[in-house]
């Protein structure tokens, strides 16, 4: 008998992929985010960049793909990588500027994958069609990722999200028709945010058959809105404990055919006010896996809510 998974890990679904293990390079631009041109943007967004493993937004696209290949391969004797372009919204620029940057990127020696990251507003059928030829060019994989953090409008507007969960659905519907890889984020302890609001996040993922989803832990980044929230004591974070019957909620209603990328987020402590309840991400990974085990726990346990589940009352 198949022995049960706790849950689909990215590092397998690479390696069916592409017969091997495959590393992601970070790519920085010199761009924004449409929301922050009006103001700061998101309330957990800060000034510095995300990628804090990524090289400074000033050096070419090619020149980050090697520096960084180099400590790649000399630490994992990696062959085969993925373009990652990162931070901020990678779409938001012009379409012939957007173009150069991917074609450069899809040139460098062992690329097999370009991912772009960016949001659910900012996609575009002219983008999509740029991205199909050169793929066709170049023979490399396209996936893109979007930044919906969480189902709740309610949240998404507290948090100056700048869109709401219709715009996700759009950007989902039109990528899909290029047949390209969506990874989705999802953030389950945004404040406002509950359990309901996990499982819903899984459900509505998994009934738009979402490829791939990268859980984040929520952490407070020094000068931002939600830092001036958290240290006046108008937000609270959940707990430990709570994240991770989150965690584990969401994963159980999540489809089993969803790849996980990430369980919590990584990030130095010197950038953030509150990160991962002062435990490291891997002792965190540790803790949710042993809970797993003990309470007979996998993704897709609960995952029986489609195809008009309420019928099987007839029976």
């Amino acid at each position: 008998m198949k022995e049960q998974r706790l849950y689909y890990k990215y590092s397998d679904y690479l390696k069916e992929k592409y017969g091997e293990k495959v590393y992601k390079l970070p790519i920085n631009l010199p761009i924004t985010c449409p929301n922050r041109l009006d103001g700061n943007g998101c309330s957990f967004c800060s000034e510095v960049e995300t990628g804090f493993e990524a090289l400074a937004s000033q050096v070419s696209v090619t020149e980050q793909l090697e520096r960084t290949k180099i400590l790649i391969e000399k630490k994992y004797k990696a062959k085969k990588y993925i373009a990652y372009f990162q931070n901020y919204t990678n779409t938001f620029m012009k379409l012939d500027v957007f173009q150069a940057y991917i074609c450069e990127a899809a040139a460098c020696l062992d690329i097999v994958e370009i991912s772009i990251s960016t949001r659910p507003d900012c996609i575009q059928k002219e983008y999509l069609d740029v991205l199909k030829s050169i793929s066709e060019k170049y023979q490399v994989a396209i996936s893109i990722e979007l930044g919906l953090q969480t189902v709740n409008y309610h949240t998404l507007d507290t948090i100056n999200r700048g869109h709401g969960l219709a715009e996700y659905i759009d950007a989902v519907l039109m990528i899909q028709s290029y047949a390209f890889p969506i990874c989705t984020h999802i953030i389950l302890n945004l404040p406002g945010d509950s359990m309901r609001d996990a499982i819903e996040s899984a459900k509505i993922l998994s009934a738009l058959k979402i490829d791939i989803v990268k859980i984040h832990s929520l952490y407070i980044a020094k000068n931002t809105k939600l830092s001036y929230e958290y240290e006046s004591g108008t937000i609270k974070i959940c707990s430990k404990e709570e994240y991770i019957q989150r965690l584990i909620a969401f994963l159980e209603h999540l489809s089993p055919e969803i790849v996980v990328e990430r369980l919590f987020s990584r990030v130095p402590e010197k950038d953030s006010l509150f990160s991962n309840w002062n435990t490291s991400w891997w002792k965190l990974q540790d803790e949710v896996i042993a809970k797993m085990n003990e309470q007979e726990s996998y993704q897709g346990k609960c995952f029986c809510y489609l195809n008009g589940s309420a019928m099987k009352k007839l029976s």
